[in-house]
């Protein structure tokens, strides 16, 4: 059995069709689709039902994802133990939440690259459920998503603290009281989105009875929909001040309790750190202890 084809099962699973595993693995979708079903004639057994809404497993793909995801799982560990030394080499595969790429990523990678420019770096952005599942699945390295997090099998590392704000539209009532923005739509990145969870606190704080939540897509698309007054939103201050200095939105402080933001970076337990992970998690440390 093709470990190759054991990750292609494993995508169609995940995503419930293969067009969708073929973009997720980036490959054409007729050799996606050849490769599934050279392995159902292998094993002599169907491992998807189709249907008009996709693709669910049987319980013999049941089966076979259990054994996949722990095959997957050790070829991606002797992998991470070969390339063990004491200079920094290979792939290092990172994800991270939108509203940090920019501020926090982007000198940290520029410092990488400049001291281990034999890595090759490949970054991917996300929301915060979505790149826990990446880390888990080993499609990323490591990934920076809002915390704390305690997730099974993996490390949390914090990295800085943010303040989390509330956004409107500029042109506002400067008496508008805070239950009056909250009752608002709230454009989030994604329906489950961390900063959700910290809005239905404050709602409740506040007698607000009910969220509505219009999912937003990108930082962008969020800021332009505040600015022409689709709804409010929550996000860190650092991520926003730029655009309020532009005149596009205005910035709100929220209540004590609901304005710490955190943000830390997960990767596997392992005993077997590949030389450009270890490097990765050196740098953060200094940085951190900078900072």
């Amino acid at each position: 059995m093709d470990a190759g084809d054991l990750k292609i099962f494993q995508a169609v699973a995940r995503e419930g069709s293969i067009s969708k595993a073929a973009i997720a693995l980036n490959y054409v979708q007729s050799n996606v689709t050849t490769r599934i079903r050279q392995l159902e004639e292998q094993l002599q057994a169907p491992l998807f039902r189709r249907s008009n809404r996709g693709m669910s497993l049987t319980p013999a793909g049941e089966n076979l994802l259990l054994y996949a995801d722990k095959i997957v799982s050790l070829i991606y560990e002797a992998e991470q133990a070969v390339l063990i030394g004491d200079k920094p080499v290979g792939s290092l595969r990172l994800g991270s939440i939108e509203t940090a790429a920019s501020k926090l990523l982007t000198p940290l990678l520029a410092e990488y690259r400049s001291r281990y420019p034999d890595v090759q770096l490949a970054l991917a952005t996300g929301g915060t459920h979505e790149l826990m599942q990446k880390v888990i699945r080993h499609e990323v390295h490591g990934a920076f998503i809002y915390g704390p997090q305690n997730i099974p099998d993996l490390n949390y590392m914090k990295v800085l603290e943010e303040e989390l704000v509330l956004i409107a539209e500029p042109r506002t009532q400067e008496s508008y009281e805070l239950q009056e923005w909250l009752s608002k739509p709230m454009l989030f990145f994604e329906v489950g989105c961390t900063h959700r969870e910290q809005a239905e606190a404050l709602l409740r704080d506040q007698g607000v009875p009910t969220i509505q939540v219009t999912e937003y897509g990108t930082l962008d698309n969020i800021i332009h929909g505040v600015s022409a007054g689709l709804g409010v939103s929550l996000l860190p201050r650092s991520t926003v001040v730029q655009a309020q200095s532009r005149g596009e939105v205005h910035i709100y402080s929220l209540p004590e309790p609901y304005r710490r933001l955190e943000v830390g970076f997960i990767y596997p337990h392992s005993e077997h750190l590949s030389g450009a992970m270890r490097a990765w998690l050196s740098l953060l440390k200094t940085d951190e202890k900078g900072s």
